[in-house]
């Protein structure tokens, strides 16, 4: 059996023939849950029997992103997280296609005919039987299998899967996301949630309140969560190669007390912790929702607050 390195390939124009040949998925994959690792597993046991690399196709932005543009539902996880969490979960390759003007007006069948055949050479699909696809949406799971038969390559539908008796979605975990209820997400993702990115400058008003925190940008217009929870952060490996886990407590939101940003930032308090993180990329791992962003009437009575959550998480974690 082959073993096909991880390789990351954004673009129709980054698709060379080497890259032919393989047994494809398509999806938004957002928070690469069980439901989607089920699927994964369908793909990697027909990807090994036919000795040729995984791939799992992903669109940027997402499709009813494009549509809706900030409309769209808060996304789990950034492309960066996405495409680890695939390759953690055992795919090969993660292809990403722009989702554009042009990719969007490609009738169906020149979507099968120029991305997956030309593209990928696929041999063997699997999506799920409500999959729609191509301009005018005449692309379902029917077509795929027609054109399977003219052009060699096989069609098979992903598996539906439960936990407690319900379907897994990315949107049923947003609706627990929303309500905190953190130990259940976990069990729908498989591993609890988290958010990953690279700590980047604020204003510094933490650190001029004496409360200094690590600013990760989420670069969206909507979070799955807001409010202030304690967390414990994943930071950056030491030299001796192990990772350090330290509580803190977290504010998502846009803060409305200062009023100075539009779109939500992360921003952690590292309890006893004392370094410079910026430029270091951290995993922030939410444990327990504090209470709701709110608008104080002061940064002075916003200053008491912060010195409460911080009182709150460290009960917490005692």
């Amino acid at each position: 059996m082959t073993h096909f390195q991880h390789s990351f390939i954004r673009g129709m124009h980054n698709l060379h023939p080497t890259h032919h040949g393989s047994v494809v998925t398509i999806g938004s994959f957002d928070g690469v849950h069980l439901g989607h690792q089920a699927v994964i597993r369908q793909v990697i046991d027909k990807a090994r029997e036919l000795d040729v690399p995984s791939v799992a196709m992903v669109f940027e932005p997402q499709p009813h992103e494009f549509f809706s543009g900030e409309q769209a539902p808060a996304r789990l996880m950034r492309l960066r997280e996405k495409a680890l969490a695939l390759f953690e979960a055992g795919i090969d390759r993660v292809c990403c296609l722009q989702f554009n003007r042009s990719l969007r007006s490609l009738s169906a069948e020149d979507f099968i005919q120029k991305v997956l055949i030309d593209g990928l050479g696929v041999k063997y699909l699997v999506v799920g039987d409500d999959f729609r696809f191509g301009c005018d949406r005449s692309g379902d799971y029917r077509l795929l299998q027609r054109m399977g038969l003219e052009k060699g390559f096989e069609v098979s539908d992903t598996h539906t899967f439960e936990v407690g008796g319900e379907r897994v979605s990315s949107t049923r975990i947003r609706g627990e996301l929303e309500l905190a209820s953190f130990t259940k997400v976990a069990e729908l993702l498989g591993k609890p949630y988290s958010i990953s990115g690279h700590v980047g400058y604020g204003q510094q008003l933490g650190r001029q309140l004496g409360v200094p925190t690590a600013n990760v940008q989420l670069r969206r217009y909507r979070s799955p969560l807001s409010g202030v929870f304690a967390v414990t952060v994943q930071l950056p490996a030491g030299p001796d190669g192990s990772a350090l886990n330290v509580n803190g407590v977290a504010n998502v939101g846009v803060r409305p007390t200062v009023g100075d940003i539009v779109k939500p930032i992360l921003e952690v308090h590292l309890l006893d912790f004392d370094g410079d993180l910026y430029g270091q990329m951290i995993t922030v791992e939410f444990k327990t929702k504090l209470r709701e962003e709110q608008k104080f009437e002061s940064i002075d009575v916003l200053t008491k607050q912060i010195h409460r959550d911080i009182d709150d998480a460290k009960a917490y974690f005692a």
